[in-house]
């Protein structure tokens, strides 16, 4: 059973437009971090600067708490198109089916957008859908508690590794009781096959946070852009996370680490289920180049705030190169 709402004819000619015809290859060679490897840290500064993705395995959170969510979200999602409806549309947060912001970027994806300060998120949810709203409660926070604790400790690890000090100088916007962080849970039903290529499930774009952390179920989909201008498949592995740079972490490190370009192409066969932490600083926090980072260099950036770069990509296209405003340009 399909459980988006049947798209427009403007959407249906949108969805049509953005059918995955370029080139993919499978990536045999994700940067893989082990954490319990002594040399963790060369690895993961290593990954962020070649390619601003890596999976992760033996991390810390616990199997029971990526499970349980898991199994709520899908709970929630096979529920009637009406009774989800009651949670959105999303403003921005709550339920959304096709639409992904309000500057015409379509997909076929439904999802649910909170913040990670869920209390006020969930008291339309409970009025709506009761003890199940309660659980699902309960299991996002015990997720986010668990995920949000291993980026901080990647972001400290990355710290180490690129000699800052102090360690906490990533982490500490998270940890800030004002982060803007954000968790996304996306759901692409299988569709119909027809020629002209697959359909995009979420199109092209970069994450505008300091760090993702993305873990999906056993469906492939998700893709990231290469140097040499083809879309790499990435394996799934529902037992690990996958880690993205965030345009936020690519500035304050003057581009040594890469923000990576990625896209999920919808499944025809299977769904695919994404839980997604992004993890943002505080609205008021002024992003550039840690001073202990430029060496003498010139900063690629002009300053701004993170309420000034996130305002910007909400009037953005998803594929807009977002960070392009924010470049200073070379004195000819």
């Amino acid at each position: 059973m399909v459980l988006l709402s049947k798209p427009t004819a403007a959407q249906h000619f949108s969805l049509a437009a953005t059918t995955a015809t370029t080139n993919s290859i499978l990536f045999p060679d994700v940067p893989l971090i082990d954490l319990s490897k002594p040399d963790s840290i060369t690895q993961l500064v290593k990954a962020c600067e070649d390619v601003g993705f890596f999976k992760l395995i033996n991390h810390s959170v616990p199997t029971q708490f990526i499970t349980q969510l898991e199994s709520e979200a899908l709970n929630f999602f096979s529920l009637p198109l009406s009774a989800k409806q009651k949670a959105g549309p999303p403003d921005p947060f709550g339920y959304g089916n096709n639409k992904i912001g309000r500057n015409g970027d379509v997909g076929w994806v439904e999802y649910l957008l909170l913040t990670t300060h869920t209390e006020s998120d969930y008291q339309k949810f409970a009025s709506i859908f009761g003890e199940a709203a309660e659980k699902f409660r309960c299991a996002v926070n015990d997720y986010l508690s668990a995920v949000k604790k291993m980026a901080c400790e990647i972001l400290e690890m990355l710290a180490d590794g690129l000699k800052i000090q102090p360690r906490n100088a990533f982490s500490k916007l998270l940890m800030d009781e004002e982060s803007d962080s954000v968790f996304r849970v996306n759901h692409y039903p299988p569709f119909e096959e027809s020629s002209g290529g697959n359909l995009i499930g979420f199109g092209a774009h970069t994450d505008p946070q300091i760090i993702s952390v993305l873990r999906s179920n056993n469906t492939s989909g998700l893709q990231i852009w290469a140097k040499d201008g083809n879309w790499i498949s990435v394996p799934p592995d529902q037992n690990s996370f996958f880690i993205n740079v965030g345009d936020s972490l690519q500035v304050m490190t003057n581009g040594r680490f890469k923000s990576v370009k990625h896209r999920v192409v919808a499944n025809s066969s299977k769904s695919r289920l994404s839980m997604i932490y992004f993890g943002g600083p505080p609205l008021s926090e002024k992003i550039a180049p840690l001073p202990s980072l430029m060496r003498g260099e010139d900063s690629l950036y002009k300053e701004f705030t993170w309420f000034e770069y996130k305002k910007s990509v909400y009037n953005s296209r998803l594929a807009d190169n977002r960070l392009g405003l924010f470049e200073k340009i070379a004195a000819s």
